[in-house]
This record gives structure tokens, C-alpha cells and sequence, in this order.
């Protein structure tokens, strides 16, 4: 028995298949990794937030401890990472890395610090956070070093 199929059909049209991985879209299959920047300094917050958009990033930003909370409790999604400075205005212990912590336990928590020590690191990784920089670092260094938390 012969079928003949009439030229037009009644499947919608879908998008050509792309011939070579240059015409994918960018980041087929996988979500832009979320990232809470918390830092006072707006110059510093500002050049990890755009280093970090460049990469790909979805980026939010916090100033302060209080801003850091909000954000963690009103955004609908948490972020997978939170890049967070030590001496922040309303906070200048490691308490507010406990928070963090408990609020989004999923999240790789980088620790960022001018007052380093020994015992700070200590703490600071016994308390969960996945590594401690020491400022001033280089921004063009830290998407590999997200990418190396989180294998």
C-alpha cells in the first residue's frame, strides 16, 4: 500500500537542529549559577559583580549584614554561592557565616578577608565555608576557583 504525504503537514515548524556546536545557545541544558556578592565596599562589590556577569553568573549584591538576610529571605530561589566579606558594617565576626549557613546550607560559602588568620580560617571552615580569600585577590581568578568548590 502506498502513502503519499501532502507537502504541508500539520506539524509545527520547529527551529533548524544547529549544524555545529557554535550555533548553540550558551549554556544549553544548565542554569546560571546564582551568586550573592556581599562586600561594603561598593568598588569592590561592584568588580566581582560584573567579573562574575561576565562568566555567566546570575548576580545579586548585599552590603551589609542586614541586606545579606533580606536577600536570603525574600529572593524565591537561594544562591548557590555566596561570596562574603568579614568586616561588614553590622557585622565584623563570624556570626553572620553561621546564618548564612543555616539559611542556605547548599550554598558554597567563599569567605573574604583583609585580617586573615590562622585562627579565622580555622573557624571560618569549621563553620562551613567552603574556602577563605585573602583581599586583595584577583577577580579574573574566580570563576576558577568557584569552578574548583564546587567539582
Amino acid at each position: 500500500m502506498l502513502f503519499q504525504i501532502p507537502a504541508t503537514s500539520c506539524i509545527a515548524a520547529v527551529a533548524p537542529i544547529p549544524s555545529t556546536a557554535r550555533d548553540l545557545p550558551a549554556r544549553v541544558g544548565k542554569h546560571a549559577l546564582r551568586v550573592l556578592v556581599v562586600d561594603d565596599e561598593p568598588l569592590v562589590r561592584w568588580a566581582i559583580s560584573e567579573t562574575l556577569r561576565a562568566g555567566g553568573y546570575k548576580v545579586d549584591e548585599a552590603r551589609d549584614a542586614d541586606s545579606t538576610i533580606h536577600a536570603l529571605c525574600t529572593d524565591a530561589t537561594l544562591p548557590d554561592i555566596v561570596l562574603l566579606d568579614l568586616c561588614l558594617p553590622d557585622s565584623s565576626d563570624l556570626t553572620l557565616l553561621e546564618t548564612v549557613r543555616l539559611i542556605a546550607p547548599a550554598a558554597t560559602v567563599i569567605l573574604m578577608t583583609a585580617y586573615g588568620t590562622p585562627a579565622i580560617r580555622d573557624t571560618a571552615r569549621a563553620l562551613g565555608a567552603a574556602a577563605v580569600l585573602d583581599k586583595p585577590f584577583d577577580v579574573d581568578r574566580l570563576d576558577g576557583t568557584i569552578s574548583r568548590l564546587r567539582a
